[in-house]
């Protein structure tokens, strides 16, 4: 698998072919049999990573929270609502949002609100679930910050015998 230091740089190489690829999984791939290969892909490869050597997410993403999860992360973290809104997150139309890089990141890559994390924090990269057909912009996306997404779409490539042009 890729360093977590070099994905980036790899992914902007393979930019142009990555979104070839996307064309192509929109033009020949089965919708039901794509979710699948992501899942077991997805669980192959996540089986044996630690995401906190990485936390590029946590570095490059801002989340954004619903309203029902910042309970029990005040709770956490003893503190009101209203002062953890004031101190941490920013509104938005969408909820409540994180800047990048997280504030809840530690230096050692493990977040320091873990058993109470955000659901959207928790779901990244989404590759395992349903409908990523119409996410895939998304998941290229991804790419360039989670080596397992890179490896991910790298191993859709060999399956789907993807020769770039």
């Amino acid at each position: 698998m890729i360093d977590p230091s070099s994905v980036h740089a790899a992914a902007r190489k393979k930019e142009t072919e990555n979104l070839k690829f996307r064309t192509f999984l929109k033009n020949h791939a089965d919708c039901d049999e794509l979710d699948q290969q992501f899942l077991q892909l997805h669980n192959e490869l996540f089986s044996g990573y630690d995401c906190c050597r990485c936390a590029n997410c946590c570095k490059a993403f801002s989340p954004v929270l619903q309203e029902n999860e910042l309970g029990a992360i005040a709770s956490f973290l003893g503190l009101t609502e209203q002062a953890l809104i004031k101190k941490y997150f920013i509104r938005s139309s969408e909820g409540y949002v994180i800047d990048a890089p997280c504030c809840f990141l530690g230096e050692n890559g493990k977040c320091a609100i873990q058993e109470r994390k955000p659901t959207v924090c928790g779901d990244f990269p989404y590759t395992d679930k349903p409908e990523r057909m119409g996410s895939l912009h998304g998941v290229m996306s991804f790419a360039e910050q989670c080596p397992v997404v890179f490896e991910i779409v790298e191993r859709l490539k060999i399956i789907y015998c993807f020769k770039p042009r």
